[in-house]
């Protein structure tokens, strides 16, 4: 009887393990399922299971080897995986929930709320493990300094690695879901164009009054402001969703790769209106909308004049460039990795290489001088320097991100409608 009652605290801790195993698997398949779902059997509209192979299938692996792998490994790794995988499962359901309170859910975020709740049960058994495996043995000094070097190693992969690939999921995974209501100070059409991928877009389309029409990038919530004051002095406005927004076709990406084809789409589209001058079109990009705008400018004639507000940076290339190596590393590597593996797709040229490219069109380039914390100064003055005749640059006082038109609206309006009124009116 002595020694069958030794058996037991035994039996029941391989009987835990064999539970803690069996779930951990499981909610790695969960999350398993979701990659699946997210990316080959319900992707977004007007795209592909091929065009997310690469990302996909790299996800997809990931998963798989985990959860091979963890029912043989000791504690602490399998308390380290289940924290890993747990993090990445729950970043993967964001999704579902931001699109559930957005609009309502569908597709691919019902399995986006199962990859939530896997995701916390792995946590769960990560942080679970992590104590029961716990070392009591030693001196307390060697104790504490191993937790406390443990810890610091956590919030350095936690800040360095975790974060920005969480990051990179969410720019990725989610943009507004539904069409704004318009205020444009005049009445629109609605209308809708094809980009060279196939995708959809739709926007909204102001008529010309004075023979010159602008393209107000991205979206048709935030460019509102400054279409009302284009079209108080004339000017035509196309205004539209950018691919995975809105009522557009596509994935989303915040950080607008591949979003210049969205512009290249527009300008064919304004070119094959009868009522629009082919030799008249400029455009405004506001943020990553300026950005997108200098890489569709590089590569198009269809452009007479360009502004582009507070842009400063894509990807990791654009900040070695913009700031130090090390920073460029450290803060830029892993967000600019996980973009490339969310979204199959590679980043885009760096913005100082392109924009010389787009001379003989006219540049405005404006930043905030308070933008993103003082940071769009020197990527701006690069930027400059870099573009050839004709251009511009004003640095708004005082000013946030893409925020001159309501910091010193006067002065703004006189700039920006001056810039445009010189390369798109005037005929010499």
């Amino acid at each position: 009887m002595t020694v069958a009652a030794a058996h037991v605290p035994s039996r029941i801790a391989l009987a835990r393990l064999v539970t803690e195993r069996r779930v951990a698997v499981a909610s790695l398949g969960l999350v398993g399922l979701h990659v699946v779902d997210d990316n080959f059997v319900q992707p977004e509209p007007g795209m592909s299971p091929v065009d997310h192979l690469p990302g996909g299938l790299t996800q997809l692996a990931l998963v798989v080897v985990a959860a091979g792998a963890y029912p043989r490994l000791r504690a602490g790794a399998r308390a380290a995986l289940a924290l890993l995988f747990g993090f990445f499962g729950v970043v993967a359901g964001i999704e579902a929930v931001y699109y559930t309170f957005a609009d309502r859910p569908s597709n691919d975020d019902f399995t986006g709320f199962l990859s939530l709740l896997a995701g916390f049960v792995l946590l769960g058994i990560g942080i679970r493990t992590l104590w029961q495996s716990r070392r009591i043995d030693d001196s307390r000094r060697r104790r504490y300094l191993r937790r406390g070097l443990i810890s610091a190693a956590a919030l350095a992969l936690t800040a360095i690695v975790l974060f920005p690939v969480s990051i990179a999921y969410v720019v990725t995974h989610t943009a507004r879901a539904v069409v704004p209501e318009p205020n444009l100070g005049a009445a629109h059409e609605n209308v809708s164009f094809t980009t060279s991928d196939g995708l959809r877009l739709e926007g909204w389309f102001v008529p010309s009054r004075n023979g010159a029409t602008v393209i107000a990038f991205p979206g048709r919530s935030g460019p509102q402001k400054h279409t009302r004051m284009l079209v108080e002095h004339g000017y035509g406005v196309l205004l539209f969703d950018r691919r995975g927004e809105g009522a557009s076709q596509g994935d989303p990406n915040t950080f607008g790769w591949v979003g210049d084809r969205d512009l290249h789409a527009a300008t064919d589209y304004l070119r094959s209106r009868p009522d629009v001058d082919a030799s008249r079109i400029g455009a405004i990009g506001l943020s990553v909308g300026g950005e997108m705008l200098i890489h569709a400018a590089a590569h198009s004639d269809a452009f007479k004049a360009v502004v582009s507000e507070g842009g400063s940076g894509q990807s990791i290339r654009d900040h070695f460039v913009n700031t130090s190596t090390l920073d460029a590393i450290l803060g830029f590597s892993a967000v600019t990795a996980a973009t490339a593996v969310f979204t199959s797709t590679l980043p885009p040229p760096t913005l100082k290489s392109e924009i010389a490219k787009i001379a003989p069109t006219a540049v405005f380039l404006v930043y905030g001088e308070n933008g993103q914390g003082g940071s769009e100064k020197k990527p701006n003055k690069l930027l400059h320097a870099a573009a050839r005749e004709p251009k511009q640059l004003w640095e708004v006082p005082n000013g946030q991100h893409i925020a001159g038109i309501t910091t010193e609206p006067a002065e703004y309006e006189r700039r920006v409608i001056g810039f445009f009124d010189r390369t798109l009116l005037d005929p010499n």
